[in-house]
């Protein structure tokens, strides 16, 4: 059984992963143990050697409790802040009863990840009661059997008789043995995003988050602690990544008798919820995930989980299409037709879909106008989305289009009938980013407008592909639609109805491939992942920058989820020229591969070289979409990248080298590989054949002449 309880123990295990909690003596749960699997019964609360206590500090304070609470001596971050009516903070949670369910339940309003069988996972529920105010929480887990992986999440009841305001509720608070741990988070910025940090967590407090309303550019919602010289393929790792869209915090901490915490949920600076009596809050989902085969091993489990049980619907399994986009390749200066000759002559190279971006609707012929008008531009468009749209799909080509529905231009006939539709403070400046507003999600009549504008647009353009784009973060928050008690629940309510919204329209929409974006990849999160299987990784469509984003979002997030194109030289963001064949060779170890720019400008010898890219795109996309993916070499600060891809049977693999900068007289690079039979023999391309044993434990070499190079070489197993 997954999850076993005995003498107040209970123990969750699953791959090669336990989780153990205790109910103490005096009603408390407390975290005995997560780590590499152990036999059922074998962690008891006599093993976990609480520590002794000085005067100055109360047992609570040091006790692992799974479920710290302020007030009785605990210092640190709660994981549940209620101020109730009597004024205080004080909190008081002790254990009721305990149900153990098969498989796993989904939470409602919010994404979180599914099983299709009750067999993959078995779920726990623990219910917590605080006597004297009413406070109640169950906390919920679901631990899956094949992988180990562990989801943590709160519900959070007032069943007392008065209202009581919660300040604070974290998905998962984790208590680890030890504090010689290192953290390591993904940090960015707009064109630069998800690079790894790693650094000592020393003595203290390590936060990171977002207060911007969407997950960000700048962190993600990930956290781990690494066991010191753990790498990408041995060693101890303990990850969280939180499936929320919206601002967040997570953090690490020591405490002074030098153990630790690792802790993820919603962030106090920007949120709070009033409970009136018999209200509940649902807090998002946690992803708990250890590894004792390193960082490699971590993502492993992440990538599939969130391939396979978070992702959804009709192209979840399915190869994505190679497409086309025009934006890189026109921006705003485009007409239908001259989109179709980009479609044309993109078909011709062997491009699947074509998708029209940013600039045909409304008066928008630069970033200063029209979000929020979804109807074609006659003068772009004359036949508007639907003629567009049967003339792509009369070359027997999916068509796709750009939107940004969750925004409104100042300068708009939507803004000018509605100016109290955006997010904003009354009596205050309406903050602009990119000439525009952020509309009021949490009313109900502005939800149902962006649901039918979508909806309005999909199906007048027989649509097959929608780019869901979101480019500024939010400023003045708060709706005045609220009453003032409950401004601070703005935020939250967002995300709860631009849920709501993507629900209803991928539930009507089934076969449209949709895919998030957000100023690139501004909002790269599980949350997004649950409507949307694919991501536009980064603006930065540059194929050095590339390999550093690439590698860093594939910490956490599976291959099949990053949209990853050619672009032209010298590229846009970083003015830098690099080969067709370096460009694609980066590009097609996306999961969505495709072209950004006008094929129609390229030469004869360009196209040919196009061709050839896709077709191998083409080629290898099932083995990248869903193969066991392994990150060799990384690109920071150094003169290679490498990484690696391995079919499910094993009779496949693909090894992917990267020539950064050169340099006189260097030797062939030589890349050890992993994942592979040690007793079989493989062929490459050329005919070339290798032990199994010689490319893992001696490894493949290869010369890459010169700077931006490339070597991408597929082999397959011989039996």
């Amino acid at each position: 059984m997954p999850i076993v309880y005995r003498n107040r123990v209970f123990t969750l295990s699953g791959g090669d992963i336990s989780y153990v909690l205790h109910v103490n003596e005096d009603g408390k749960l407390m975290n005995l143990y997560w780590g590499k699997r152990v036999p059922d019964h074998a962690v008891h609360p006599e093993l976990s050697d609480y520590p002794g206590f000085a005067s100055f500090d109360l047992p609570v304070y040091w006790l692992p409790s799974e479920l710290p609470t302020l007030g009785q001596g605990w210092y640190g971050t709660p994981a549940v802040d209620v101020l109730n009516a009597q004024g205080d903070h004080v909190v008081d949670l002790r254990v009721t009863e305990h149900r153990i369910i098969p498989g796993k339940k989904g939470l409602p309003g919010l994404p979180a990840v599914y099983t299709e069988e009750d067999g993959e996972a078995c779920s726990l529920e623990i219910d917590l009661a605080d006597p004297l105010t009413g406070l109640a929480v169950t906390l919920q887990y679901a631990v899956f059997e094949a992988s180990g992986a562990i989801t943590r999440s709160m519900r959070i009841i007032n069943a007392g008789p008065d209202p009581l305001s919660l300040r604070g509720a974290l998905a998962a608070s984790v208590p680890l043995w030890g504090s010689d741990y290192d953290v390591l988070h993904l940090k960015g910025s707009w064109a630069r995003e998800r690079t790894p940090v790693r650094t000592p967590l020393g003595q203290g407090k390590y936060e990171i988050g977002s207060q911007r309303g969407a997950s960000g550019h700048e962190e993600n919602p990930f956290l781990a602690l690494c066991g010191k010289g753990a790498g990408e393929h041995s060693g101890e790792v303990w990850g969280v990544s939180l499936v929320y869209s919206g601002s967040f915090l997570a953090g690490a901490s020591t405490d002074n008798a030098g153990n630790s915490r690792l802790y993820m949920g919603m962030n106090p600076q920007v949120f709070s919820w009033l409970l009136q009596p018999g209200e509940s809050f649902q807090t998002p989902e946690a992803v708990l995930v250890y590894s004792s085969r390193g960082l490699n091993g971590m993502s492993r489990i992440y990538h599939r989980l969130y391939r396979t049980r978070l992702a959804r619907g009709f192209w979840r399994d399915r190869p994505r299409p190679v497409l086309i986009n025009n934006w890189e390749g026109t921006y705003f200066d485009f007409d239908e037709e001259k989109l179709y000759r980009i479609a044309r002559d993109g078909k011709e190279l062997g491009v699947e879909l074509f998708v029209m971006d940013d600039g045909w609707f409304g008066r928008r012929n630069s970033d200063n106008c029209s979000l929020g008008d979804w109807t074609a531009n006659p003068s772009k468009l004359p036949r508007g989305l639907a003629g567009l749209s049967d003339r792509i799909h009369g070359l027997d080509m999916l068509f796709g289009i750009w939107m940004e529905p969750e925004m409104i231009s100042p300068d708009s006939d939507l803004f000018r009938a509605h100016p109290d539709w955006c997010l904003h403070v009354p009596g205050r400046a309406r903050t602009e980013e990119r000439n525009q507003l952020i509309l009021d999600l949490t009313r109900k009549e502005v939800r149902e407008y962006v649901t039918e504008a979508v909806s309005s647009v999909l199906r007048e353009s027989r649509a097959d592909y929608l780019k869901w784009d979101m480019n500024r973060n939010m400023t003045e928050y708060f709706s005045p639609a609220l009453p003032p008690e409950q401004r601070m629940e703005s935020q939250h309510r967002y995300m709860l109805g631009l849920y709501e919204i993507l629900e209803e329209i991928t539930r009507n929409f089934p076969h449209v491939l949709f895919e998030s974006c957000s100023g690139g990849g501004g909002r790269f999160d599980p949350g997004m992942l649950y409507y949307m299987p694919q991501t536009w990784t980064s603006d930065n469509t540059d194929a050095v920058s590339r390999l550093g984003i690439q590698y860093g979002t594939s910490i956490v997030y599976p291959i099949s989820a990053m949209g990853a194109h050619v672009s032209a030289v010298p590229n846009h963001q970083c003015r830098r020229t690099t080969s067709m064949e370096m460009r694609g060779d980066v590009a097609l170890c996306g999961g969505a591969f495709g072209f950004e720019l006008d094929v129609t400008s390229l030469s004869p010898e360009e196209k040919e070289q196009a061709r050839g890219v896709i077709a191998r795109a083409k080629e290898l996309r099932g083995l990248v979409q869903q193969g066991i993916f392994r990150r060799l070499l990384s690109p920071f600060g150094a003169r290679y990248a490498a990484w690696q891809f391995v079919r499910e049977d094993g009779k496949q693999a693909l090894i992917c080298i990267y020539r950064i900068l050169s340099e006189a007289n260097m030797p062939p690079v030589r890349v050890k590989m992993h994942g592979l039979d040690p007793a079989a023999t493989y062929r490459d391309e050329t005919g070339k054949l290798y032990s199994g044993a010689s490319l893992m434990y001696l490894g493949f070499s290869a010369c890459i002449p010169g700077d931006f190079g490339s070597c991408v070489m597929l082999l397959e197993k011989v039996e």
